[in-house]
């Protein structure tokens, strides 16, 4: 299949600098192919049979789209697996994990007495028995629908059809088979892969040699083998129908082109970039990846699981020969003779990686160095994206909904959200500022938001709070539009004895103390948060009658100023979304909101274990993975951001430093130990007056 030799994207006008939307939103440039360096053959489209379940309105069509988890299920050759799957597909369906992320694949015959699954079913000889098979592991299936999607897959994917030539000539009676990691046709150019052909399935008999992270398959046996994440076959052999075709995922033999000679060079393709490629739409072709509603969220997550299990690796590796220590300790150690190989941390995850704890520590270190120079912060910002916007909606194939499209959700939001940092920092709504600071979160329910800190030259005094901070509904004959706003994205819950089990709730408590106290006037509260004014209705403030509940429970309730989330109305006006405006008026709530905005994606808690030196597994086996998330990582869209650069000093004692080291350069570290930026700081200061 010839490659596409760039990247046009369907509804998009693009080139390596600018990319729109179709609305007129504007997109973060080289987002598709990394400014042209990234050229991939485009995943090859499915057969009719396929296409037309995913794109038409008939009765099976629909019953396959609803249930498109269990007909992936019913036709996957490994089994997926994670420490935790902590999967809500509830009313706003995520796929979230816990944990290391992989796929297990077994024997290619069941042992005796054992019924077949997996992988196996492809070889039942009887159609309609593998038929059969499938249904029974998968509820709710259609058979028609099992029957065509199996005929279907015999012709067309490769490995299908090769193992099943392998079991039917294959006369010993033991044999391992093995698909290569890396292997290409002859004559393919190193920059790219097809499909796989009939030869790329070599048979390999016991004691025969194999790659590291060949996969390897006996006759009969009971263990499962890990597939190994960098494997060309880790996709296709968990999503078949994604990849009918059998075409190679993401491998180490595939290389960046030169944008203008579109000639390979030998800067390699990174894994991000791979599948940020792939979940674009481009003209004349069709991504049905994109219209695989669930099974798009796991894949989203699954693939940004093996992207960072890459960096993570890749940090791994290479602190098998570079250690650090204390330059102290390190001194101690070698005039002591102790060994050089026996000193420093076992393993170490520095800041350098994203999302690790000392990454999102050294960011709330950026927010204090703030407050020293320039003092407490004026205004806390938490921006939300509304699935409803237009920008979303207008996107969504038929039958779809935002949560089938994680992708799309981050795409959109990452753009409010620069509109937003625009707006504080060139369009100087609330004046002009001298510094902020940004941070990407995820709800529960798998949307994403922001929480922004502003320090602005000229500080916001009490009595101009009311003028920037609404907590009440506004006058709907005075303004249609922003009643009609808050009313929809500003409403608190409602919670307490009108929805106990509110995700707010703890102890029979509303975590954000909704419903408020009715406040005449603004004033500062003890706690040193500010106190907004809310009426009550016989003084002037505004309710409205909200329905909740469904069926037979539905009732209506009185919403009053208890309920209302502080907010501005032109930011609210803007966005249409939930943007919740909060002042900073003491420096308990500046410790709080500096710490708030930097604690990073949700962490699993540990207790202690015996070995507490290796950060990067525990960081592994505590770290959340949810869909939109997955998505935002992949597209490269950065969690954090702030402005000016804070340059950070490596504070230490005398000799204290960090210095790093091999075995063979551990003297040399004692000997001439490196300068710190603290101790550079320390000379500048001896020499610039300014300084």
């Amino acid at each position: 299949m010839a490659a596409i030799p760039r990247s046009q994207l369907a509804g998009w006008t693009t080139s390596a600098s600018t990319a729109k939307l179709k609305n007129g939103l504007v997109i973060a440039p080289g987002l598709c192919c990394t400014g042209g360096k990234v050229v991939l053959d485009a995943i090859q489209n499915p057969p009719d049979v396929l296409k037309n379940l995913l794109t038409e309105n008939s009765p099976q069509g629909k019953q396959f789209r609803s249930k498109l988890w269990k007909y992936n299920a019913a036709f996957m050759m490994t089994s997926f697996g994670a420490d935790k799957n902590l999967t809500d597909y509830g009313f706003f369906s995520t796929f979230k994990i816990q944990g290391q992320c992989y796929h297990k694949i077994g024997s290619l015959l069941p042992l005796p007495g054992e019924q077949p699954k997996y992988f196996q079913v492809y070889f039942i000889n009887i159609s309609k028995e593998e038929a059969d098979r499938r249904c029974v592991l998968n509820d709710g299936v259609d058979l028609a629908i099992i029957t065509d999607i199996q005929e279907m897959l015999h012709t067309t994917h490769p490995y299908v059809r090769n193992f099943k030539l392998v079991l039917e000539e294959m006369e010993v009676p033991h044999y391992k088979v093995f698909i290569n990691a890396d292997k290409r046709p002859e004559g393919e150019h190193a920059r790219r892969f097809n499909a796989p052909v009939a030869n790329e399935v070599g048979v390999v008999m016991v004691d025969e040699q194999h790659g590291s992270r060949d996969i390897v398959q006996k006759q009969r046996d009971h263990q499962l083998t890990r597939i190994k994440e960098t494997h060309r076959a880790y996709d296709c052999l968990q999503y078949p129908l994604m990849f009918v075709r059998g075409g190679d995922g993401y491998n180490f033999e595939l290389y960046q082109v030169d944008p203008k000679t579109k000639i390979a060079t030998n800067k390699k393709v990174s894994c991000k970039d791979f599948y940020a490629y792939h979940l674009m739409e481009r003209e004349n072709t069709f991504n049905h990846i994109l219209r695989f509603k669930q099974v798009l969220s796991q894949f989203l997550v699954d693939m940004f699981a093996k992207i960072e299990t890459e960096r993570l690796l890749y940090v791994r590796l290479n602190q098998k020969k570079l250690r650090a220590a204390d330059y102290i300790h390190l001194q101690d150690a070698i005039n002591a003779d102790g060994h050089a190989q026996n000193v420093g941390p076992q393993v170490i995850l520095p800041s350098s990686h994203i999302g690790s704890p000392s990454y999102m520590h050294a960011c709330c270190q950026d927010a204090m160095a703030y407050v020293r120079k320039y003092g407490r912060p004026e205004l806390f910002i938490t921006f939300t994206c509304n699935p409803k916007w237009q920008d979303i909606q207008n996107e969504l194939f038929d039958s779809q909904t935002h949560y089938d499209r994680h992708d799309l959700t981050a795409r959109v939001f990452h753009e409010k959200h620069k509109k937003l940092i625009w707006l504080l920092r060139h369009g100087k709504i609330f004046g002009e500022l001298q510094c902020f600071m940004s941070t990407i979160e995820w709800q529960k329910r798998g949307l994403p938001h922001s929480h922004t800190l502003i320090w602005c030259k000229e500080k916001i005094r009490p009595e101009q709070i009311d003028d920037i901070i609404s907590a009440e509904l506004p006058d709907e004959e005075e303004d249609k539009q922003l009643y009609d706003i808050v009313k929809k994205n500003m409403v608190h819950g409602p919670c307490g004895k009108h929805n106990p089990k509110s995700p707010c709730m703890q102890d029979n408590k509303c975590t954000k103390k909704y419903p408020r106290s009715f406040v005449q006037g603004t004033q500062t509260g003890l706690d040193g948060y500010p106190l907004y004014q809310r009426l009550k209705p016989q003084d002037g403030g505004r309710s409205f009658k909200l329905k909740i509940g469904h069926g037979p429970r539905a009732h209506e309730i009185v919403v009053d100023n208890q309920w209302i989330v502080p907010y501005n109305p032109l930011l609210l006006k803007i966005f249409g979304a939930h943007v919740n405006v909060e002042s900073c008026t003491s420096i308990k709530s500046i410790k709080y909101v500096c710490k708030y905005v930097n604690i990073g994606s949700d962490m699993a808690v540990f207790g202690v274990q015996e070995d507490d030196s290796d950060e990067i597994k525990k960081f592994q086996l505590g770290r959340f993975i949810s869909s939109n998330e997955a998505a935002w990582r992949i597209f490269g869209f950065d969690i954090h951001e702030h402005h000016p650069t804070v340059q950070r000093l490596a504070v230490h004692l005398k000799n204290g430093q960090r210095v790093y080291f091999t075995e063979e350069t551990a003297r040399h570290a004692v000997e001439q130990p490196s300068e710190t930026t603290l101790t550079a700081f320390f000379s500048l200061c001896q020499n610039d007056e300014f300084a």
